[in-house]
């Protein structure tokens, strides 16, 4: 019997994510509780010494990088680091997934004392940066260059038989949940961080939760047991 995935994320993202779903043999449900809207920002990078995405999503809302090009550029997962190189920056390093993972790879690349810090970032987002690097001398400047909006209604896709709701923000899980979770008794979901689960609400029959904020680790967690990928050894 072939698992049906529901995909919650806001789109592009949620078409990447589905191809994932399909190479473990399972069915995505495209049903994103999200839609990004860009803001306009200050898009300056002078006296910057280089650039934060926590997302793709800032990565496609920053404008053409060719004035940027050579800025550091630090991404808090590989995701985010394949669209800044996509996008045509030259310098990209990768944390481990998570806010707490790309300030300890900032205190360990970067000097406090070479320029500022520009957060490209949405009005949500997981964790707080500045914070996390606390009081190590690092000025950060946030830029809001898009809005994460929930959707009005419960897609219909959500309502249709499923086995498994993928969560990948704590923003998009909190929309389902204020939504009243519907079916949550009978299905299992699958979260990217404990503070994704948290988000969920109680109620499910299931809830899973990734090892680390990456999505393979994810997919693997929820889907590895019931589906190898296409084309992997027994």
């Amino acid at each position: 019997m072939t698992l049906r995935v529901a995909i919650t994320r806001a789109m592009p993202d949620a078409e990447r994510t589905a191809e994932c779903v399909r190479a473990y043999g399972a069915e995505p449900v495209l049903a994103p509780l999200l839609t990004i809207i860009p803001c306009g920002y200050d898009t300056s990078t002078e006296g910057a010494q280089a650039l934060l995405f926590t997302s793709g999503n800032g990565v496609r809302a920053f404008p053409d990088v060719r004035g940027a090009r050579g800025k550091i550029v630090l991404a808090v997962g590989e995701a985010t680091a394949e669209a800044a190189r996509a996008a045509g920056f030259t310098d990209v390093r990768t944390a481990g997934g998570d806010v707490r993972a790309l300030a300890d790879l900032i205190k360990a690349s970067l000097d406090p004392g070479a320029g500022k810090l520009v957060h490209i970032r949405g009005t949500h987002v997981a964790g707080d940066l500045a914070a996390a690097l606390g009081g190590d001398g690092y000025q950060v400047e946030s830029r809001i260059a898009y809005t994460a909006a929930p959707v009005p209604e419960l897609p219909a896709r959500l309502r249709a038989p499923l086995d498994l709701i993928l969560f990948h923000s704590p923003r998009a899980a909190a929309v389902f949940h204020a939504f009243g979770s519907p079916g949550a008794g009978g299905l299992a979901c699958a979260c990217l961080s404990p503070a994704v689960a948290a988000a969920a609400g109680p109620g499910w029959r299931r809830v899973i939760v990734a090892p680390e904020p990456r999505e393979q680790a994810l997919l693997e967690v929820a889907l590895g047991a019931a589906a190898s990928p296409a084309g992997a050894s027994a």
